[in-house]
């Protein structure tokens, strides 16, 4: 895994950066619901978020023939185009899962519609980020040296992602190619939250679940995506490595790379007992890569979160929305062995310890250290937020003598540092889902880079 680099979300055009401090789930998800008696006009929002006409033209078009360069508008789009430059204030682009939200997506996407235009709101059934980013946003590019109103979009824009965190991952992961490409600015990003967990949302005051009153807080969500102040995040490039020949069903945040660098240093690692041991690799090896903002897991969480996602795949009908969710995903943890170890004869499904090395790098080193965890360690999470599981907060707030003692430090979402803890058998996951206890901590992975990304706050 390489170092947090800069990715980008919406929110006021104020660039310094401000800490998110921690929240309680219910505290969160009430200021996510808008419950601040502000009242927004219809019609005020529509004049600061609207693209000019011609220009959303031009981007659709581009997106429906696949080409950075479309026909010129019509000639009576084109003479209003001078008179659009004074009106682009916040321009918005909103992606829509419509298979979020309890398979309500469709309705929110229509109020968006209503509430914008159907050319700024994008169904990602229809219209995927990478098509956004290649065509759509290139046309934007394009226009933009010629035309003082493009450029002034493409300056302004700004994103909102109405899905959970896995449709957010998989819009940010694709914007992340624009700092790659030199292609910057990257547009700010905020949230409508319509997922099952919602922890990216959770972490920056968008809410944890989206309200019954949501027709009017969908117009105070855009007006805060125009309006809201930046915040950072980090964000992680990580590269998974397999045998070859191996099928994988891979989601949308993992890419298949041919032309990689494996790490040789990883071939030989040192121990804590300073003795290097050799691992045995295969003379081939698949590349996948991707983006990672929130965590990812290894070992029991991954399976039955594996597991939680096919079932709803398969059987659409069983996800009726976040709370029915989450009951699925509960009974489904029970089934999958978290309470049932010592019936298990599989050694691996005892503990990590049994199939799995951990290696990381700390700041200024350029060997790999392996690390010891425990052997009722079932669970390996690297975590970037505050929030996980439904905006549990597993890491805690441990006092600074613990911290001092560890040689860790005060964790936040733009410190460049991941922190890696482990769950153990299902009991204690319970008590650490109900933060009664607290998770193992393992390590604190430092990396040395530029972490500045870009988040809107509520």
């Amino acid at each position: 895994m390489d170092s947090p680099s800069p990715s980008s979300s919406s929110g006021g055009e104020s660039s310094s950066s401000s800490r998110i401090s921690v929240r309680s789930s219910l505290v969160d998800s009430l200021r996510g619901c808008g419950l601040s008696g502000v009242r927004v006009d219809k019609e005020d929002l529509r004049r600061k978020i609207l693209i000019p006409e011609y220009i959303r033209l031009a981007m659709r078009e581009a997106i429906r023939i696949r080409n950075p360069n479309p026909p010129p508008p019509p000639p009576h789009i084109a003479d209003d185009a001078d008179s659009d430059v004074d009106l682009v204030d916040a321009p918005i682009v909103v992606f829509v899962n419509s298979r979020s939200g309890g398979r309500l997506g469709n309705v929110f996407k229509e109020r968006l519609q209503q509430l914008i235009s159907d050319d700024q709101v994008f169904d990602l059934a229809v219209v995927n980020p990478p098509e956004f980013v290649n065509y759509g946003l290139s046309c934007l590019e394009n226009l933009a040296p010629l035309d003082h109103c493009a450029r002034a979009v493409r300056q302004k824009l700004r994103i909102v992602v109405a899905g959970g965190d896995g449709t957010v991952g998989w819009v940010l992961g694709s914007l992340a190619q624009l700092q790659r490409q030199k292609r910057e600015p990257i547009p700010p990003t905020g949230i409508i939250p319509l997922g099952t967990g919602n922890d990216l949302s959770r972490s920056f005051g968008w809410g944890g679940s989206f309200p019954y009153a949501w027709k009017s807080a969908v117009k105070r969500s855009l007006y805060k995506a125009a309006t809201g102040p930046l915040c950072c995040l980090d964000s992680w490039h990580v590269m998974v490595y397999t045998p070859p020949g191996e099928t994988l069903d891979l989601p949308h945040s993992l890419k298949h790379n041919e032309d990689f660098d494996f790490d040789q240093s990883f071939d030989t690692m040192e121990s804590p007992s300073n003795q290097k041991t050799t691992m045995e690799l295969p003379d081939k090896l698949t590349c996948y890569e991707g983006v990672l903002y929130n965590y990812f897991s290894i070992g029991m969480d991954a399976q039955v979160a594996y597991g939680f996602h096919h079932l709803r795949d398969e059987k659409p009908h069983l996800a009726q929305g976040p709370i029915a969710n989450k009951l699925i995903y509960s009974g489904y943890s029970c089934t999958q062995g978290w309470f049932c170890t010592p019936c298990m004869s599989d050694p691996s499904l005892r503990g990590l310890k049994n199939i799995l090395q951990l290696h990381i790098k700390k700041v200024n080193c350029s060997e790999w250290e392996k690390i010891q965890f425990p052997s009722s360690v079932r669970a390996i999470v690297a975590l970037n937020l505050h929030n996980y599981g439904s905006g549990r907060n597993p890491w805690g707030t441990p006092p600074s003598e613990y911290l001092e003692k560890r040689g860790f430090v005060e964790a936040h979402a733009d410190d460049g540092l991941l922190e890696i803890f482990g769950l153990k058998q299902g009991w204690h996951a319970s008590f650490v889902m109900v933060e009664l206890i607290n998770a193992k901590h393992i390590a604190q992975l430092y990396e040395a880079g530029n972490c500045s990304c870009n988040w809107i706050c509520w």
